[in-house]
């Protein structure tokens, strides 16, 4: 093999590299394979997790453009080490949502060629296809956001709620949206500001807003789909939306997922625009989804539990960009106007 390494040295040898990568490749390819040349490089792209990005050459020719994903401890950076609640933290939720979920669907998420999951050592790698596109949060394109809810509305469609779906989240150690999981967020959120500012009174009304998300159909959702980890890519057929970073994989309503595409300064009309273009592509079994005035609605009994959520993960600390603002005034605006 042909060791070449840039950037600062990566706290994962090139020898352990290649013997992950070799078994990983050889499951995928369903026949023994040897790395002969090896790339590496620091991903310029921002996760909680050691991303880096390999050139990967086979002693048959074949060329590989991958990326490498450290989902070990080990692999979190300081900054994340410190903020990321521990509840959050499960190793083989990100590599089993790719195996169990996303492959087998093949929606368009980033290919997935293997793992490396060794838990005596705290080994937990993840191999998956480099996508050459670009951050949604860099296209001003508004017709591409639109194109980007109606590819959300498609994986919602595809997993509806059903002890198919459920048994596929405990596999696949997906988060679950239920009480407890929401209400630890404003638990949280008044931990970090106390009686501060009008969090108390958020705080006082939220169970309203807890019942409201559960009577939500469930549904495989992202868990953090924003614009920062979508990907567009244009490719022969046409644009292709490419979501990455499914550490937050889970159970839950998908107008959560929705809420944190339409985050940011947009304009009520441009917000409700990317909302019909989601609820437009809908395709559910049984039930069609609420009326758009009662869609609205839930999206912002949803809106406001991703509010409450980034408080809950950052209480006033400055959250990571692009999705720093000041989300508890946009948690009491959504409040009132819900007239909780």
């Amino acid at each position: 093999m042909e060791p070449l390494i840039d950037g600062a040295t990566p706290i994962v040898g090139d020898a352990e590299l290649c013997g992950a990568l070799e078994a990983a490749l050889g499951d995928h390819r369903g026949a023994a394979v040897r790395v002969r040349a090896l790339r590496r490089n620091l991903s310029a792209y921002r996760s909680s997790f050691a991303i880096e990005e390999i050139a990967v050459e086979l002693d048959d020719g074949t060329a590989l453009d991958l990326v490498f994903k450290n989902l070990s401890r080990q692999g979190l950076d300081e900054r994340a080490r410190r903020a990321k609640p521990d509840f959050l933290y499960d190793p083989l939720r990100e590599i089993e949502t790719y195996r169990l979920i996303l492959s087998p669907a093949a929606l368009g998420a980033p290919a997935f060629y293997g793992a490396e999951v060794e838990p005596q050592q705290q080994r937990y790698w993840l191999f998956i296809e480099k996508v050459a596109g670009v951050e949604l949060y860099q296209v001003g394109e508004f017709a591409v956001w639109q194109e980007a809810a109606r590819w959300l509305a498609q994986l919602h469609s595809r997993f509806g709620e059903s002890e198919e779906l459920a048994a596929m989240a405990r596999a696949a150690h997906l988060l679950r949206c239920n009480e407890s999981y929401y209400r630890v967020w404003m638990d949280r959120a008044r931990n970090f500001l106390g009686s501060r500012d009008r969090i108390g009174w958020l705080a006082a009304r939220y169970q309203r807003v807890i019942e409201r998300l559960l009577a939500l159909p469930q549904t495989f959702i992202h868990g953090e789909f924003y614009a920062s980890n979508l990907l567009v890519q244009t490719t022969a057929e046409g644009l292709r939306v490419r979501p990455v970073d499914w550490e937050m994989a889970a159970m839950g309503p998908g107008l959560i997922d929705l809420a944190a595409l339409v985050a940011g300064n947009w304009t009520e009309a441009q917000r409700a625009a990317l909302a019909a273009a989601y609820h437009a592509a809908l395709t559910p079994d049984g039930q069609p989804p609420s009326p758009m005035d009662e869609f609205l609605i839930e999206l912002d009994y949803c809106r406001l539990h991703v509010a409450v959520q980034w408080l809950g993960w950052f209480g006033r600390r400055r959250a990571f960009l692009p999705h720093a603002r000041d989300w508890l005034g946009e948690a009491v605006v959504l409040a009132e106007r819900l007239r909780l």
